[in-house]
């Protein structure tokens, strides 16, 4: 049998050697039970990345990687990594070792015992605590995997990570969904099959600094949310509906105010505070409905997920 072990790179070039003796170890631990190969992705790196691929080439064969034309993406990149590989088990992690390639012999234990019995397809991993990460940081991340599992059917577990081994079919399925607007730890769930969850503590980065801001995070929160949910567009239906009714209470009051009190000139700061605050909701409501439309659009378009400059 054959282990892909596939990872993602954008400017990496100080974590990789690292990362590479630690997998060696791992390697040498199951070397009896699988054959192994790297399926590096270079996600447009402006530094030495790509060269540090070349030379991990040239010394061991196993070694394969992609380099993009550009930056498009950890998403676009774990696509690019999971069509690389070829191994019957696929394990898809991170180059900064906060996904430990030790957890490795571990996840192909559980899933070996359980065949026969729960016949797991994947093992993935989630993080129980977020040492480390600024409290505001881990606030918000917290308060995305509620709100996304409030509005989605599809669940996502709080504090999962993309670090997992998955048989070759589970592997298929996912590549199957070639949508443009990815959002991974979505599409994992989406696709089904049975999955065993394995809880670890927060690692620290084994070198160089992380790539997401809070700024991109946000934003790609946004994009789950978007992907596997309609639920916004009912929250905009919502306030339309309830604005109507108020519009509509306040019209008698202010019919029968007029005719049993007469109409003073009067309030002026409270109807333009009124009409604030309604022209608020529906730029909210519009700008909703126009980031579902961009989606769309983006999809119609039909562009490559990504472009390949050179691969070995």
């Amino acid at each position: 049998m054959k282990m892909s072990l596939v990872v993602p790179c954008y400017n990496e070039e100080e974590a990789i050697p690292i990362f590479y003796r630690e997998a060696l170890k791992v390697i040498e631990q199951l070397k009896d039970e699988f054959e192994f190969e790297f399926c590096f992705v270079d996600d447009g790196s402006k530094d030495g990345t790509l060269q540090c691929f070349k030379d991990l080439r040239a010394k061991d064969e196993r070694v394969h990687y992609v380099s993009f034309s550009r930056n498009f993406g950890k998403e676009s990149a774990l696509y690019a990594g999971l069509q690389l590989s070829t191994g019957d088990y696929v394990a898809t992690l991170d180059v900064d070792l906060q996904d430990p390639p030790s957890l490795l012999p571990e996840m192909w234990k559980t899933i070996k015992e359980s065949e026969g019995k729960e016949d797991y397809d994947c093992v993935a991993t989630r993080r129980v605590n977020r040492a480390g990460e600024p409290p505001i940081r881990s606030f918000f991340a917290r308060m995305f995997y509620k709100i996304i599992n409030k509005m989605s059917s599809t669940e996502i577990v709080d504090g999962a990570r993309d670090f997992r081994l998955m048989k070759r079919k589970m592997v298929d399925a996912i590549l199957k969904d070639a949508e443009y607007n990815r959002f991974t730890k979505g599409i994992y769930s989406w696709v089904g099959f049975h999955t065993k969850w394995i809880a670890f503590e927060n690692v620290e980065r084994s070198a160089g600094e992380t790539k997401w801001s809070f700024w991109k995070l946000f934003l790609y929160s946004i994009e789950g949310i978007l992907a596997y949910s309609t639920a916004p567009l009912a929250v905009a239906s919502v306030f339309g509906i309830a604005f109507c009714g108020v519009s509509f209470i306040s019209m008698l009051v202010i019919v029968i105010r007029a005719l049993v009190f007469g109409d003073p000139v009067a309030g002026w700061p409270s109807l333009v505070t009124i009409i604030f605050f309604l022209g608020g909701i529906q730029l909210l409501c519009l700008g909703i409905m126009g980031l579902y439309l961009s989606k769309t659009y983006l999809e119609t378009k039909k562009r490559p997920i990504y472009i390949v400059r050179e691969s070995e």
